[in-house]
């Protein structure tokens, strides 16, 4: 401290000369800045000794101008020195901390990498070593950025997908549906109990499909990253996620499809635009799709899918193993080509499906096109058949579908009655204690509402009335007079329920057990 008040310093300026030390294109020696800032740290009260100082040199000044630059300067000076105290700060603590922490910047990073994609951006506002090694691109690699609420926007997700480049293997945006259920665990909860028929701890509203309403920021470009720098970050994506991301079109996603030849797993929740254009994409450019999932913004409005699509979809991704499209008007005949065109399906779900009956199960495991599945989802499925479901569990009893270990049935409206869909069974005749005892490996959800409750039908539009009344008409007039209002007929025929685009002229209809070899070409 005594070296420190034994510096000379120059005098006080006189008032002509106070414009002139104000000058600030003037460049003051590196000796002086530092000599003043040293004399201004030894101060023992710095606020009232600059205080009376700055005081004493206003006064000095004549004009009013001179006195608001001054006060400016001194403003000027005092936010820099503030500053340079902080970076000075910022970085003694980086270095602390670089000394202190125990790993080497390369199993920081590696740490880093297992955090999920906020937790990393935390970490990085720690101190400049945190944030040289959260800034690796290998860090970046599983990107999550799904919200309860709609914070992030476009250019955040940009940045991070381009922070990410060539690393990038999972991405998930939007927003997810509150409360947030995972249906992962839901299933391995059924799994664990083998005749369970019912999940403990969950009310029948948190198992439903929830939908929510809450905008999303997101726009058709937050994708565009992806397409960007020669598709660099679009390369090697393995997983894509985006969850009710309200303005997504279809060119925005088509064209993000393009550029991910090798994407695997794809989940689209809230869907916006029609499903036939979702697997035309799909079709055209993930040859390698191991895992698809859609599920509509509107449950039971999109009846675009047709069996070309269907057949595309067969021919383009041979190697489905997951498929869950929830939430469309499917009829049997579609579901039939999907099913026995993927060989390789292991889990299905078409829950919340409107034009199902069940036709489609007809023959489904055994024979020489005995079917892999392992898991076959139809909860509240509203043209399900009492019927079909008990022939279908007639032919598990008899050896079929052998491989198959988790089965729903379940629904909110309880099964259609053969002859009019609008007549609901709530208690179904079907032998689900005889399938219990003959596959106690198999755990069958069979949950519906008690007797006398009634289906809401307000919901259902007087076309989509009109549309599904003749249903039951439509199938007998493809099954054939031996079925027709027959329930308890061969369990034979393969053929669907009625369509549009079941006659289309471009695909011959396959009847009866024909219908399996149906060719992909």
């Amino acid at each position: 401290m005594d070296a420190v008040l034994s510096f000379s310093f120059p005098k006080r300026p006189c008032s002509g000369d106070l414009l002139h030390a104000a000058d600030t294109t003037i460049l003051p020696n590196s000796d002086t800045v530092d000599r003043s800032l040293v004399y201004l740290l030894a101060l023992p009260d710095p606020s009232v000794s600059i205080d009376l100082s700055l005081e004493r040199i206003l006064d000095l000044a004549a004009l009013e101008m001179e006195k608001d630059k001054l006060i400016d300067c001194a403003m000027r000076v005092a936010s820099a020195i503030q500053e340079a105290a902080m970076r000075s700060a910022r970085r003694l603590a980086s270095i602390h901390n670089a000394a202190s922490w125990p790993l080497p910047s390369d199993l920081t990073v590696k740490v880093f990498s297992i955090l999920d994609t906020r937790s990393l951006c935390h970490a990085a506002a720690v101190c400049s070593m945190f944030s040289k090694c959260a800034g690796d691109p290998f860090c970046y690699s599983n990107i999550d950025l799904t919200a309860k609420d709609p914070k992030i926007s476009n250019t955040v997700v940009s940045t991070i997908i381009q922070r990410a480049g060539r690393n990038l293997q999972s991405l998930k945006l939007g927003i997810w549906p509150s409360p947030a259920i995972n249906e992962d665990s839901i299933l391995c909860a059924s799994y664990s109990s083998r005749s369970s028929m019912e999940l403990s701890g969950l009310s029948w509203s948190e198992r439903r499909p929830s939908q929510r309403k809450q905008p999303c920021i997101l726009t058709r470009s937050c994708l565009l990253a992806l397409s960007a720098d020669g598709a660099v970050a679009g390369t090697l994506l393995r997983s894509l996620h985006l969850y009710n991301i309200d303005k997504m079109d279809v060119y925005a996603f088509s064209v993000a499809l393009s550029v991910c030849p090798s994407l695997l797993n794809l989940e689209v929740v809230g869907l916006r635009f029609e499903l036939r254009q979702v697997l035309d994409s799909v079709s055209a450019n993930c040859h390698s799709m191991e895992s698809l999932f859609v599920e509509s913004s509107e449950t039971g409005s999109d009846d675009s899918l047709k069996t070309s699509t269907c057949v595309d979809l067969v021919n383009g991704c041979p190697r489905i193993m997951s498929l869950t499209l929830r939430g469309f008007k499917l009829n049997d005949h579609k579901v039939r080509v999907l099913i026995k065109g993927l060989t390789k399906l292991k889990l299905v779900d078409f829950s919340t499906s409107y034009s199902i009956t069940g036709l489609f199960l007809r023959n489904l495991g055994n024979g020489s096109n005995a079917h892999l599945l392992e898991v076959l989802i139809l909860r509240d499925c509203l043209h399900l058949k009492e019927v079909e479901i008990a022939l279908f569990l007639t032919a598990l009893i008899t050896g079929d579908c052998k491989l198959l270990r988790y089965l729903d049935i379940s629904n909110k409206d309880g099964l259609s009655a053969d002859d009019d869909w609008n007549v609901r069974r709530y208690s179904p005749s079907i032998p689900l204690s005889r399938v219990l005892e003959e596959r106690p490996m198999l755990c069958v959800l069979a949950q519906f509402p008690a007797d006398g409750c009634s289906m809401d039908t307000d919901q259902i539009n007087a076309q989509e009335i009109s549309s599904n009344s003749s249903l039951q008409d439509e199938n007998n007039q493809l099954l054939g007079p031996d079925y027709a209002g027959s329930s308890g007929s061969s369990y034979r025929s393969d053929l669907a329920s009625g369509s549009e685009d079941a006659y289309e002229s471009s695909y011959a209809f396959y009847d009866g057990d024909s219908l399996d070899e149906l060719e992909y070409q």
